[in-house]
C-alpha cells in the first residue's frame, strides 16, 4: 500500500469514524469500556471534525488521529496533543499509523505549535515504538495508573519538539 491520502475530517465522515472507532476498540489502547449501543455521536462539542486527520484507502476511512490543544490556557497555546490514534485492522502494519503521526506533526506545526505531546498505555508496545521512531521521548510514567482487564497498566507521557 502506498502512503494513504490524509485530510481533515468533515462532518459527513461521522458514521465511518464511529464504526471504525467501535470496531478497532481494544484494551491495548483504550481506557474506556467497550462501546455498547446506544452509541453516542462521534462528533460533539469536545470532538469536532477539524480536530481529526483521517487516512483513506479505496475511498474509505481506515484511520484517524485526533490533534487538539493540550489545554485552554494561553500559557501553553504552543502545545498540541495527540488524543487518539486508530487504524483499521485491515491496514495495520502498512504504514497508515506512521503517515497519520507524520501528518499530525506537520499539522501541529501549521497551527503554530512548538511541542507535541501524547499519552500512551505502557503495555502498547507497537504504539510506543512508532512514537519513539518519530522522535517522541518518554517524559514521565504514572505507574499502574489504570486497571484494565484485570491488570494494572502504566500511563506513559511522551513528547517532542517540532
Amino acid at each position: 500500500m502506498s502512503e494513504p491520502p490524509i485530510r481533515l475530517a468533515l462532518p459527513a465522515d461521522e458514521e465511518q469514524l464511529a464504526v471504525l472507532d467501535r470496531t478497532a476498540w481494544s484494551v491495548l489502547h483504550s481506557v474506556q469500556p467497550a462501546p455498547l449501543p446506544p452509541y453516542p455521536p462521534f462528533f460533539d462539542e469536545r470532538h469536532r471534525p477539524h480536530d481529526y486527520l483521517v487516512a483513506e484507502h479505496d475511498r474509505r476511512i481506515v484511520g484517524y488521529i485526533r490533534l487538539v490543544r493540550a489545554t485552554a490556557l494561553a500559557a501553553n497555546a504552543h502545545v498540541r496533543q495527540i488524543q487518539g490514534l486508530v487504524v483499521s485492522d485491515e491496514v495495520r502494519g502498512m504504514g497508515v499509523g506512521r503517515a497519520l503521526v507524520r501528518a499530525a506533526i506537520e499539522e501541529a506545526r501549521r497551527r503554530g505549535a512548538r511541542r507535541l505531546t501524547l499519552r500512551v498505555l505502557g503495555h502498547n508496545a507497537p504504539a510506543r515504538a512508532l512514537y519513539e521512531s518519530e522522535g517522541f521521548v518518554v517524559e514521565g510514567v504514572q505507574p499502574q495508573e489504570f486497571l484494565l482487564d484485570g491488570a494494572y497498566v502504566d500511563d506513559v507521557a511522551m513528547g517532542r519538539f517540532l
